[in-house]
């Protein structure tokens, strides 16, 4: 696993591979305790692309035992907040310079668009490193007016902090690889956390080139560390770690309920950006030239392998058919090529396995009655592609309304009476996010305030901004990350209480 330059070829520029080492304790070493290797598969193709280390729960300990003297050296513990906002700062010019490697990099293991990798996951890998690198000397507590249970002749005074947690373990999605690598790094770091970092077996590549830029950049020994491996190994060796104090993690439902499940054994803290099933909502007094792209680019981005797509396409009926078929028009013209290619609009499936999981709920969903308008199988061509697929005639007790499909595939409904919107639309056990279209003020923020979601998008959708709170209710997690939220993901409140000897003398 040596450093290797893949050749350019017809499709795709010459990308720069990781060399094949993780960070640990501050240097870039082969794991000791590795359970040999895993294959990174370019979705595009199913094609090996490289080797990297199965780590078992050994290089785990080691890792964590390295973020845990960070963090109680005295070197970590007296650093300036503002010196720990320029860590950040070098790793984003860092990012920045190596922005199109980064890119080409994320397209290549991911499946994703290299447009989308270049414009939107690396510059929001490198306005989260800045955006809280401007958070670490900011960070305040209060004074509190402290009357005492049992008044006596003396004087008190309390106050509270923002104490950093301690070690945080993150574990990171297959879906935004380098993105999500920061918005666990980066908060963690500014508020004086150290942190392991576990990506998804299924991209790992853009994180492990990732720590060799944290190196590059200064941090001390131990302040980042990186592991690869599956969940079943590495994630649970982080989640049962007694070290570890927080774990944050973005993926499945399923997965999330789990770490929940078995953080209650330390009583770690816990932040869980899990599954949704979003609304896209459609008024009949919406905008369509606006809502029929919009709609479809809520679902279709990233072939629909976002928490938040809008999966299910609730449409007042008087608009019900017009919206129908603008979305299928849209869906068909659709082109499905290399992630490498600048007129492809949709890209591959991450793998073999989230392939035949979309199939088969789609097939699911016609069997048990609904219509395929769209879409609805794979292309004739290598990797794992699936065509844009909108299904019609769908009920809400169908398998396909009711279970996250991470695919390209979106539901829809007609709604015959205003009054049920708000019921269909929370009918479900998620609670990520929504987006309603509407050229009505009034509905727009009533119905927004009615919706059980983290995030309610007004005539757009999927629009993120690290100044805002970012999470769901129900199935959907706890806590929020991003904007002021993350303060408190990151940091616990000490409150200090002083008794000040004698009385006031001074009048």
């Amino acid at each position: 696993m040596l450093d290797t330059t893949l050749p350019a070829t017809a499709d795709r520029p010459a990308i720069v591979l990781p060399g094949g080492k993780l960070l640990l304790n501050g240097e870039l070493a082969e794991p000791r305790h590795a359970q040999g290797t895993i294959d990174a598969i370019d979705p595009a193709t199913g094609e090996r692309i490289m080797a990297f280390p199965a780590c078992s729960a050994a290089d785990v300990d080691v890792a964590v035992k390295a973020a845990q003297s960070c963090f109680e050296s005295r070197e970590w513990r007296a650093m300036r907040p503002l010196d720990r906002g320029r860590l950040l700062e070098n790793l984003a010019l860092l990012v920045e310079e190596k922005r199109e490697e980064l890119a080409a990099l994320e397209s290549l293991d991911s499946g994703k668009l290299l447009f989308v990798t270049r414009n939107v996951d690396l510059q929001f890998t490198i306005d989260g490193l800045r955006y809280f690198a401007g958070w670490a000397s900011k960070i305040n507590g209060e004074y509190v007016t402290h009357n005492p249970l049992m008044p006596e002749d003396a004087i008190y005074r309390a106050y509270t902090q923002r104490r950093p947690i301690g070690v945080i373990g993150g574990i990171t999605p297959w879906n935004f690889p380098i993105g999500q690598a920061i918005q666990k790094i980066a908060p963690a770091i500014a508020f004086g956390c150290t942190v392991v970092l576990k990506p998804s077996e299924e991209s790992s590549l853009t994180t492990m080139r990732l720590g060799e830029l944290i190196a590059e950049a200064g941090f001390p020994a131990g302040a980042v560390n990186i592991v690869t491996g599956t969940g079943a190994e590495a994630g649970a060796a982080l989640v049962d770690h007694p070290l570890v104090r927080k774990i944050a993690f973005t993926g499945s439902t399923a997965t999330g309920q789990h770490i929940l499940a078995a953080s209650a054994k330390t009583m770690k803290r816990v932040t869980l950006e899990l599954g949704g099933k979003s609304p896209t909502i459609v008024l009949a007094d919406a905008d369509l030239e606006r809502a029929i792209p919009g709609a479809a680019a809520a679902i279709y981005s990233n072939s629909g392998q976002i928490c938040t797509a809008g999966s299910r396409l609730l449409i007042e009926a008087p608009v019900y058919d017009a919206v129908m078929e603008g979305v299928a028009q849209i869906a068909d013209s659709m082109k499905l090529g290399s992630p490498f290619a600048s007129d492809t609009q949709v890209g591959p499936l991450i793998s073999a396995r989230q392939h035949e999981r979309v199939s088969s709920l789609v097939e699911a969903g016609v069997r048990e009655g609904a219509r395929t308008v769209a879409g609805g199988q794979r292309p004739d061509k290598a990797g794992w592609y699936y065509r844009p697929t909108l299904l019609a005639d769908v009920a809400d007790d169908m398998t396909v309304m009711r279970e996250e499909i991470f695919g390209p595939v979106v539901c829809a409904t007609r709604i015959e009476d205003r009054a049920q919107i708000v019921k269909q639309a929370n009918n479900t056990p998620y609670g990520l996010a929504a987006s309603i279209w509407t050229t009505d003020l009034d509905s727009a923020h009533v119905l927004a305030e009615r919706l059980d979601a983290g995030t309610v998008w007004l005539n757009t959708h999927n629009v993120l901004d690290l100044a805002m709170p970012f999470g769901g209710s129900k199935l959907s997690g706890l806590g929020r990350e991003f904007g002021t939220e993350a303060v408190h993901a990151f940091t616990e409140p000490k409150a200090v209480c002083m008794r000040l000897e004698g009385v006031d003398r001074f009048g």
